[in-house]
């Protein structure tokens, strides 16, 4: 069959959960033997999310190419298990530089670059290349921030246009996301919001075929029906979708709704059975759970949900295989201090301590990995959090009280974290960084029994390293290095003798866990927990 091609909008309001509706989508359609993949269009100028705070857009998800993606790119690959490229992840700013990289070639013989057809081809052209690349026979597409925004109108242009360029008209299908808010003094659902965000999209020349609705209480069939009517859709096509407690019930919850049926049905494809049973056992499972474990997550952008997203559900993931129920607490670094620290992290299991960067908060997080490695408090260390750890480990275990990391105190007499000289002069901060996927060879200890193997495949987002002239001095004290990299040979992992569980790993574990599949490093780590 020719290609398919699935464009999620939203309207009313952001934050409504398009990534998950995809996402869930995604499942659902793969679920039934179809090959799917999928693509976020986010509308800022930023070449990449990579380079935004995760205070104002959450984590940036690493792909395997070594791309730093919009986080809704994670939830594809935690529901569908697959893999995506760079390819998957564009932004507005990213679009026009290779607009303009193809003006200066002059690809466009000295013609006036405009809006349309210029931008609007290019938006087509990085849909259907990730589309080949991804060897897909259904793309879903999402486009970021909600229709009527003024960033937003170049992309429902193309994505417009896509429909009457598609061989077949059924070879595109436009799904709208919607909020239905809930008058709890009138007691019932309004439809108003959704009808006027309908009307913007259609005032651009595309009408939705799927609407689904965010609510927080059920839809009645007289509100599905008021939608279909005001909205040109049909009723069947008109999808609830309830706040839930957790996100791995959103693909069963869609599923009895209908909508890969209705998806299906507009695309002219089978609507085969679907095989959910195993994520229906894993929900079912997660149910049954009563055991709660404690975990604190010493970090930075502590205020923002989403800016330790794969951590939180690598230990999801981790908690469901175990047979207990994972509470992370956020713990601000920055409130951490060698007073402070017993009344702030007695009350835990375990201690996280992810990834980041700068200077603020760090000495919280140093003194957060000293008490886990005296206290024998099951500790997981985390990219920066890695290197932090092997900072408090040279203090401590070695009585250099100066050693640092250059990215907190470049003047440090005692470097024992520095960016390699090979990575300072390079321009773009960017390449200077380990990106993407590469092996990892583990020695004799602790980790190598977790994953089972000598060699791993793990993800990477560093600039800078442990400086290996430490290392001997570090294993002599019992904080042993059991992990080096093959491509660069410098210090991935490092663990500590006679403790439960103390791990530490500048790569980036979170990003390979899937709810299915929990990540081992992850697993191993509930599991100490537990005792």
């Amino acid at each position: 069959m020719g290609m398919k091609y699935v464009f999620i909008t939203g309207g009313v309001v952001s934050s409504l959960g398009k990534g998950i509706t995809g996402a869930s989508l995604g499942k659902l359609l793969a679920a039934r033997g179809y090959r799917v993949s999928m693509q976020k269009l986010d509308l800022y100028y930023n070449v990449e999310p990579g380079f935004l705070s995760p205070l104002e857009h959450g984590e940036a998800f690493i792909t395997e190419d070594g791309t730093a993606a919009d986080l809704d790119l994670g939830h594809f690959e935690r529901f569908v298990d697959v893999t995506l490229g760079g390819g998957a992840s564009y932004t507005t700013g990213r679009i026009h530089r290779r607009l303009i990289e193809r003006e200066m070639r002059g690809e466009y013989h000295g013609s006036t670059v405009q809006a349309i057809p210029h931008v609007t081809n290019e938006i087509k052209t990085c849909i259907r290349e990730a589309a080949q690349a991804a060897d897909s026979e259904i793309q879903l597409v999402e486009i970021g921030g909600t229709v009527g925004d003024m960033e937003a109108s170049v992309y429902l242009e193309a994505i417009r246009q896509m429909r009457w360029e598609c061989s077949k008209p059924n070879d595109c299908c436009y799904i709208h996301v919607t909020l239905m808010p809930f008058i709890v003094t009138a007691g019932e659902l309004k439809t108003k919001p959704t009808q006027n965000s309908v009307k913007v999209l259609r005032s651009v020349g595309i009408q939705p075929d799927v609407i689904v609705c965010r609510s927080e209480v059920p839809m009645t069939t007289d509100a599905k029906d008021k939608i279909a009517l005001f909205c040109n859709v049909k009723s069947a096509n008109v999808i609830q979708n309830l706040d839930v407690d957790c996100l791995y019930e959103v693909p069963l919850m869609l599923e009895k709704e209908g909508l890969a049926r209705a998806v299906l049905a507009e695309l002219g494809l089978e609507n085969r059975p679907a095989d959910l049973d195993s994520w229906k056992a894993m929900y079912r499972h997660y149910r049954t759970l009563t055991r709660t474990l404690h975990v604190a997550l010493v970090g930075k952008y502590v205020t923002v949900p989403d800016a330790y997203l794969s951590v939180r559900e690598a230990l999801l993931h981790a908690g469901m295989a175990e047979g207990v129920h994972v509470l992370l607490t956020t713990v601000n670094g920055e409130e951490i201090t060698a007073d402070t620290v017993d009344e702030m992290l007695i009350r835990f299991d375990a201690i996280v301590v992810p990834g980041g960067y700068g200077d603020r908060g760090t000495d919280g997080m140093v003194v957060a990995a000293k008490y886990a490695r005296e206290n024998r408090v099951p500790f997981l260390a985390i990219g920066f959090g890695m290197q932090l750890a092997v900072v408090e480990a040279t203090r401590n275990l070695l009585g250099i009280a100066d050693a640092n990391t250059t990215e907190v105190d470049p003047e440090t007499a005692h470097p024992v974290v520095r960016m390699p000289e090979e990575r300072v002069c390079q321009n773009d901060s960017r390449g200077a960084t380990r990106m993407g996927g590469s092996d990892v060879r583990l020695s004799e200890g602790m980790l190598r029994t977790v994953y089972g193997a000598d060699m791993v495949h793990e993800r990477h987002s560093n600039r800078y390293e442990v400086d290996p002239a430490y290392v001997t001095a570090l294993n002599e004290k019992g904080f042993r290095l059991v992990g080096v990299s093959m491509e660069t040979g410098y210090p991935e992992a490092f663990e500590q003798q006679d403790h439960p569980f103390y791990a530490a790993v500048i790569y980036h574990p979170e990003f390979q866990s899937r709810p299915l599949k929990p990540h081992p490093l992850f697993r191993a780590f509930v599991k100490a927990a537990k005792r």
